[in-house]
Order: C-alpha cells, then sequence, then structure tokens
C-alpha cells in the first residue's frame, strides 16, 4: 500500500504515540493524522519533534466529538482506534468516564468511518475484555467475561466494532493485546510507577498476594503486529490476540526493577487487593502467527533492561507528571502510602 493516509486516534498517548513512530520509520510514503483529546495520559510531548517538523498533523480533539472526526475521517484511508480511558483502578473510581470514551465514542467513529468508506478500521481491544484466562490461555473465540468497569467499556466496542462489520460490511479488525510496557508509558501502570518510585526512594504498592499473573509485550513489538494487520488481506470482520508468551507475576515484575536499581524488597508494600482483580491474563496468539508471520522480536530481559534505563535517564518526561493530578489519584488508589 503505498500514500496511504492513516488516521491514528490517542496518538498522543503511551501505545499510540510508539505506533505513530514506528508508522514514520516503517512507512515513510504514508502519511499520518493524529487525534487526541489530551487528558491526563495524552502528552504532546510524546510527538513534539513529528508535529515540529510536519512529519505528522496533529488535531486536539474527542472521538466523542462528530465535528471533530467528520473532517479527518474524510480524508483517511486506514484508522486505529487507541483512543480509550485504560487504567482499570482508575475505571473503579470513574466507571461513566470509560462508557462514555470507549463506547460512544467508539461509534462515533465507527458512524464515520462507514459514511466515508474507509479501507479499514483497525479496532484497539485488550485481553481484559476475557476476564481471567481459564487452564489454558484465553483464544478469540472465548467467552468474554470482563470484571472491571474497563474491560467491559473495551468489550463493548470491541464487539460493536464486530456488529459494524456484520451489519455495514465495514472493514474491521479487532486485536486483543496483553500488558504493555516501554518508555513514555503514563507511571500509573505498573512498570513505570514502580521504576520512578524506586528512584524516588518510596515505596511499591502491590496489590494483595502480588501472585496476579500478566503476560507481558514491549509496545514496539504491538505496533509490529498492527502493522501486519493494516496490511493483510482477507482479515476484515476477524479478531487477533497479540501476545508474546511471557507470563510474569506482579511480584516477578517488582523484584525485577527492585535489583535491576540495586535496592531491597524492604521497598515493597502489600496493599488492599482490588475489586474483582483478575487471577491471570494469557492470550494464545497463534491465529495471528499463523496468518501474518508475525512473531515477537524482542526478548522480555532486554526490553525490560532498556525501559528501566529509559525512565533512569528520563526524569525530565516523568518527574512533572507525577507531580500534578498524578499525586491526589495516587493517594486514593494506594489508601495513604504517599504520592
Amino acid at each position: 500500500m503505498k500514500g496511504r493516509r492513516v488516521l491514528v486516534t490517542g496518538g498522543m498517548g503511551f501505545i499510540g504515540s510508539a505506533f505513530v513512530r514506528m508508522l514514520r520509520r516503517e512507512r515513510p510514503d504514508w502519511e499520518v493524522d493524529v487525534l487526541d483529546k489530551l487528558t491526563y495520559a495524552g502528552n504532546p510531548e510524546n510527538l513534539r519533534e513529528l508535529v515540529d517538523t510536519g512529519d505528522i498533523r496533529f488535531f486536539h480533539g474527542d472521538i466523542c466529538d462528530k465535528k471533530a472526526v467528520e473532517p479527518l475521517m474524510a480524508d483517511a484511508d486506514v484508522v486505529v482506534n487507541l483512543a480509550a480511558e485504560t487504567h482499570v483502578d482508575r475505571s473503579i473510581m470513574f466507571a461513566g468516564d470509560f462508557v462514555t470514551t470507549d463506547v460512544y465514542g467508539t461509534f462515533v467513529l465507527l458512524e464515520a468511518a462507514r459514511a466515508h468508506g474507509i479501507d479499514r478500521f483497525v479496532q484497539i481491544s485488550t485481553d481484559e475484555v476475557y476476564g481471567d484466562a481459564p487452564g489454558r490461555p484465553s483464544r478469540e473465540d472465548d467467552a468474554l467475561m470482563p470484571k472491571s468497569p474497563y474491560a467491559a467499556s473495551k468489550a463493548g466496542a470491541d464487539r460493536l466494532a464486530y456488529s459494524y462489520h456484520q451489519t455495514y460490511g465495514l472493514p474491521v479488525v479487532i486485536t486483543r493485546c496483553v500488558n504493555n510496557f516501554g518508555p513514555r508509558q503514563y507511571p500509573e501502570k505498573l512498570i513505570p510507577l514502580f521504576v520512578t518510585n524506586v528512584l524516588e526512594g518510596k515505596p511499591l504498592p502491590v496489590y494483595g498476594s502480588g501472585r496476579n499473573t500478566r503476560e507481558w509485550i514491549h509496545v514496539d513489538d504491538h505496533g509490529r503486529a498492527l502493522l501486519e494487520l493494516i496490511d493483510e488481506p482477507g482479515v476484515e470482520g476477524e479478531t487477533f490476540n497479540i501476545g508474546t508468551g511471557v507470563e510474569l507475576s506482579v511480584l516477578d515484575i517488582t523484584e525485577q526493577i527492585v535489583r535491576s536499581l540495586g535496592k531491597g524488597r524492604d521497598l515493597i508494600k502489600h496493599v488492599e487487593d482490588r475489586p474483582g482483580h483478575v487471577v491471570r491474563h494469557a492470550v494464545d496468539s497463534q491465529k495471528l502467527k499463523n496468518r501474518t508471520g508475525w512473531h515477537p522480536k524482542l526478548s522480555f530481559e532486554e526490553a525490560m533492561r532498556a525501559t528501566v534505563q529509559w525512565y533512569v535517564d528520563n526524569e525530565r518526561w516523568w518527574a512533572p507528571i507525577k507531580s500534578g493530578e498524578f499525586k491526589a489519584y495516587y493517594e486514593k488508589a494506594y489508601r495513604g502510602l504517599g504520592g
């Protein structure tokens, strides 16, 4: 595909900005538009250099706003919907925000995509929609059993997108990825929170036993999978899991971070478990591998070392974030441990 114009919603966030940078590297002849509301997790610094040089076009707007969406959709060939409220903890506190952005916002995008004849609409879902993985990793045809308002809102958007393929023939592809990590991730998420807390000499709040397990992927390996699915013919109406097979518990991750920064386990503080805490997330990604040939390129160990080092080297990026709105959220989420 040459000369494509891609609209990336939520492109100033963690996964979105990493994907936009990858698009510019891997598809230099494609044009890229970014639409982002710039909520707390959307950071203009994530793509500052690409905006300033004119390598991408940035539009400040909400996916729930038809007037913001329509003109961008009219220009687009491909849409990658990464705009979402994404944090489980916040969804427990502010469920309505998640329903509005994740479900209604996706509806607005789908309606505009249908009106303008988009070539491909990639809906970014999550492995959270499955709830707990059974004795095996979750497969694409497993029941959706979301356990948090975040997971439920993403499940609603996931199935809404699918319905637009079934009802209107919209060329939708749905992805369900495991836990991402890498540079520029907002420090409410486990890895950046714990790395930066260690650097600040603050405790590491581990929910419950810390034995809950997740599957982990570097954000660039996720981006490569999305590129494969944009290019792959004949996948409209299908759903693809994206994962690495690397399953580690919260405690595993925490202890790796502490060791890598030369600190002791005394920083680890167990706190009351959160409601509806999923015991295990894991997915079977064989369908994606068989269809596209995609495989993760980065080992967990090398990607984790590079990620930790990025936060060590980039305090100027994360320190302002942790001194703002984040502090009130942290106090509420972790019951007085201090921000």
